[in-house]
């Protein structure tokens, strides 16, 4: 079981784990191991996600998650398979738990009176500033 928060926690066996081949350059021996993970989840049939949890996290996961609803991160950042794996499994957890967390509401304010009123000053002073930058005449 991963423990994501205190409510959420995820069966070992939603996740599915791949190890590939990490691209890029290295020696002769990273064309012989498969040290990348790709780890996948299926959040759209996991029980542990709500379904506001889903649609935050399908927002949250952006082009990591498939039309499905499988979420998949490749994790390719370290030499061992791993290190890879937990790089996976902890970007998995923090993804989930940004999106447990419910969006703070939001309530509209109105701008203050003394704010418009000193916006408008500020802007006049300005204005009279550049107006007396005008173009000296020739006479003088």
């Amino acid at each position: 079981m991963i423990e994501i928060t205190p409510n959420i926690s995820i069966a070992d066996s939603e996740i599915e784990e791949r190890f590939i081949r990490s691209p890029g350059p290295g020696g002769q021996k990273v064309n012989k191991t498969a040290s990348a993970v790709q780890l996948r989840f299926d959040a759209r049939l996991s029980p542990a996600l709500s379904n506001a949890q889903f649609l935050r996290l399908k927002t949250l996961a952006g082009r990591r998650m498939t039309a499905d609803g499988i979420i998949v991160i490749t994790a390719r950042q370290f030499r061992t398979q791993e290190l890879n794996r937990k790089d996976a499994v902890d970007r998995l957890i923090d993804l989930v738990r940004d999106a447990a967390e419910p969006p703070k509401h939001r309530r509209p304010t109105k701008t203050p009176k003394a704010e418009k009123r000193r916006r408008l000053e500020s802007k006049k002073h300005q204005s009279a500033i550049k107006k007396g930058r005008g173009s000296v005449s020739r006479d003088e």
